[in-house]
């Protein structure tokens, strides 16, 4: 992507005008130490804000604008921006201005001035300010392909001509028989589909938010729910918790079904991953929990709908017992992330077990959750909620760039008829909010989520702002009454229900799965370099079961973490377990790093065949390789360990 070209910003405040040149990508934050260089000695850097206007625009903390670049807000060259700031008063006697200004070196991070009032975020995504909108997102936003193919869709369902009622020709039309809008309550309900599709419902909002045929401006019909005390009020009142106005405070927040879901329903590619997952609880009797990796698909069940495909679920550093699973800290996500990556796939969701044996020897389970129990516990759906919030949906339709989140929840357990099943959930889009204002948190009771209190220990708490929150119900008499959800509400009204399934004809991804499960040492399987190369060994000089037998998501990122393959050999090795190609295959045969590694298996102790293949006679590393290397690397790798 070429650089963009460098623009000038004017700046106007109360002590006169100045220039800066600029980069469009560059972020206004990164402008804090010129811009002090331009004001007065005594300027307090904590107060300057930018305006659009001199009087009655509005104003911007330069601190809360950390993360937005200058080409985002859609300024141009020449653009002039006012500025507003306060002077430091003086502390017994002496000047303050030299703390102003950041220092050449302790008060920068990676070339980046550090902001006096700005905390280094410890959570995996910060917090962003719902002032920080984006102009025109709908330029800006890159969202997925599928969502640029679903929005060039009408999603008009089709129906065929009554016989009874239409009494027009094959070519007419009329209201038995037109096209239904993919809302369509009546639709959806004949059909027992629950939720409307994302796609769905942004139709419905967008055709009562804007009105194209008569060409007027264009407003993002998708806001993100902010239940957070707003920062920067213009009322002029100090921030919280030293001050509060009706501008800044929430809105109190009115529980009630979500009428749709960002994805319809999860496909597991093939039923072997989820045998596997199972394993694990039959030879211990403990719980696994996994990650799941695949891609987005469109689903046609549903009009507009989106599908989740699994092809392969990642099992992270766990602490498996017989009621729960303890995480530990993964320190190779990021790893397993990029293998996935240039496998095609992504990170969709996560899947746990919850059971319990019967006791009757025929395999059957306790049904735990039922409708008289609950279906995600309150502990769950926190959890739930923390990962979607820091998987968030990019889309151009949001006046932010994102709204809710794509990633979801499935949960292994016993059905009515003690038999193993899966359910697949997600939480709403309030309980993603409420989980990140620090509104909820989990109780004992797994069907009950408590409301927190503002004070702790009698004191007034000076970090949060717990708005009213409220929720209906039917009582006992049969009327639907609004009550107070404190200090508990049941955890249905969180929950959004998904679909699940298998297809009809398996033709998973990676067609292998011989290989040893990650962090499995526990029940006796670890994944060792000699599993590697009894995994790829090859006779009869038959290169597509090589293919085959490296078509597996453990295995490669087992091989992944060997560190042996460069990164474009592992692109290609990625690239063949994906598509299977042999051509690709040949050429993966005859790369150095593909060599290496078939050194450090023979040493290993798995000897190839000694029948001609591709892996014994004309491998290039007979010749090329010193024996010295290769026991050198052998010792290294054999050190190693996927942990």
């Amino acid at each position: 992507m070429p650089a963009l070209k460098p623009i000038t910003l004017r700046f106007e405040s109360k002590d006169g005008q100045f220039r800066l040149n600029v980069s469009p990508s560059e972020e206004f934050t990164a402008l804090l130490s010129s811009i002090l260089d331009k004001l007065p000695r005594d300027t307090d850097s904590r107060s300057i804000k930018l305006s659009n206007r001199p009087h009655g625009g509005e104003d911007r903390l330069l601190s809360s604008l950390q993360g937005v670049s200058i080409d985002r807000v859609g300024l141009k060259h020449g653009d002039k921006i006012y500025l507003k700031y306060n002077e430091q008063p003086p502390i017994n006697g002496h000047s303050t201005s030299a703390s102003s200004h950041p220092l050449a070196s302790t008060n920068r991070l990676s070339g980046v001035p550090i902001l006096p009032t700005e905390d280094l975020p410890i959570a995996p995504l910060p917090i962003t300010s719902p002032t920080a909108l984006i102009k025109n997102p709908w330029d800006i936003v890159q969202q997925s392909p599928l969502d640029n193919k679903l929005d060039k869709q009408d999603g008009k369902i089709s129906r065929p001509k009554d016989q009874k009622m239409c009494r027009h020709g094959p070519k007419g039309m009329c209201d038995y028989c037109m096209p239904l809008e993919p809302y369509d309550q009546k639709y959806l309900d004949e059909r027992k589909i629950k939720h409307f599709s994302f796609h769905s419902y942004l139709r419905k909002i967008n055709s009562a938010t804007n009105k194209p045929e008569l060409k007027s401006s264009y407003i993002p019909p998708l806001s993100e729910l902010y239940y957070r005390v707003k920062r920067d009020c213009p009322s002029g009142h100090p921030p919280w918790p030293a001050g509060i106005c009706s501008k800044c405070q929430p809105s109190a927040i009115s529980l009630q079904a979500q009428p749709f879901r960002m994805v319809d329903h999860v496909e597991f590619s093939s039923s072997d991953m989820i045998n596997k997952l199972l394993d694990f609880w039959r030879k211990s009797g403990c719980q696994r929990i996994g990650f799941l990796y695949g891609r987005l698909e469109e689903y046609t069940e549903v009009p507009l709908g989106i599908k989740a495909v699994v092809e392969a679920i990642y099992e992270p550093p766990q602490v498996g017992e017989a009621d729960g699973v303890t995480l530990r800290e993964w320190e190779n996500e990021r790893e397993v992330d990029e293998v996935a990556r240039l496998c095609g796939l992504e990170k969709v969701g996560v899947i746990f077990t919850d059971l319990t044996d019967a006791g009757a020897g025929d395999g059957s389970v306790v049904c735990k959750r039922h409708i008289d129990s609950y279906y995600l516990s309150s502990l769950e759906v926190t959890f739930t909620a923390r990962l979607q919030a820091q998987n968030p949906k990019t889309t151009k339709w949001s006046e932010t760039g994102r709204f809710g989140s794509n990633f979801v929840t499935c949960v292994v357990s016993g059905d009515e008829n003690n038999q193993i099943a899966i359910n697949a959930y997600q939480v709403s889009n309030s309980a993603v909010e409420m989980v990140r204002a620090d509104i909820i948190e989990p109780s004992a009771e797994p069907s009950v989520m408590i409301v927190q209190d503002e004070t702790d220990d009698g004191e007034q708490s000076r970090t949060r702002y717990i708005p009213d929150v409220f929720y209906r119900r039917i009582n006992e008499y049969g009327a639907n009454v609004q009550e107070n959800a404190k200090p508990s509400f049941p955890v249905e009204y969180l929950l959004v229900t998904l679909t699940h399934g298998f297809p009809l004809t398996a033709k998973p991804l990676f067609t292998n799965s011989a290989f040893n499960i990650e962090n499995r040492e526990v029940v006796g399987e670890a994944q060792e370099i000699r599993d590697v190369a009894k995994q790829l060994k090859v006779q009869n000089n038959d290169p597509e079961n090589g293919v085959r037998a490296a078509s597996d998501f453990h295995l490669l990122c087992f091989i992944h973490n060997l560190g042996i393959l460069s990164k474009d050999e592992e692109a290609l090795l990625c690239h063949v377990a994906a598509s299977h190609d042999l051509a690709d295959g040949f050429q993966l045969l005859n790369t150095p790093g593909w060599a290496t590694l078939l050194a450090i298996l023979l040493e290993s102790g798995e000897r190839p065949s000694k029948r001609s293949s591709p892996f014994s006679d004309n491998a290039p590393w007979r010749s090329s390789r010193s024996s010295s290397i290769i026991e050198e690397i052998a010792k290294r790798i054999h050190r190693t360990s996927l942990g």
